[in-house]
């Protein structure tokens, strides 16, 4: 049986091959995007008799939705899933189950942090908060970089050398 597994760093590639796993497969991006090259290289070579292993069971997807279509996916297949972190097998009746309920219940979590850090912003706004990056150039300074770059036509690179900003904010400014 091959093990196909998904890593996200040295330390979770180390803790796959200490469990069996032939061949790893790790993206550099967010769980959360669909679209991922290792992803789809590993759903590629997936055979009847591997067994998919993660870490973390979101690690292979953050949206619920995508989730339980990767894993049907691999399902169809006739590959296991198994996840480290939660002991989740799913190869078994109760193994699929108790993947179902995580999963729930993990979606259920995001939605709650996502509205809590959107009631958060809304209260320090109303408290005269403002998120953000602070600006680059004060008002004083846009003005000037407007008229060395529209009156005087200075070169954009030299206006941002200048007031050591980048040329993308010079021509926004």
């Amino acid at each position: 049986m091959k093990r196909l597994t998904k890593a996200n760093s040295p330390g979770k590639t180390v803790a796959l091959s200490a469990v069996g796993a032939e061949k790893v497969f790790a993206d550099k991006i967010s769980g959360s995007r669909r679209q991922r090259p290792e992803l789809g290289k590993m759903l590629e070579q997936l055979r009847e008799g591997d067994v998919v292993i993660v870490t973390k069971y979101d690690r292979l997807a953050r949206p619920l939705k995508d989730l339980l279509e990767i894993v049907e996916t691999i399902q169809e297949q006739g590959v296991g899933f198994r996840s480290l972190a939660e002991d989740i097998d799913t190869t078994t009746p109760a193994g699929r189950l108790v993947f179902h309920v995580f999963a729930s219940i993990a979606q259920f979590e995001r939605v709650r942090i996502s509205e809590r850090t959107k009631e958060g912003l809304v209260s320090a706004r109303m408290r005269g908060r403002v998120g953000g990056r602070p600006p680059a150039l004060s008002t004083a300074q846009k003005i000037e970089v407007r008229r060395m770059r529209d009156e005087e036509q200075r070169a954009i690179a030299e206006i941002a050398r200048l007031f050591k900003v980048s040329e993308r904010t010079v021509r926004r400014a």
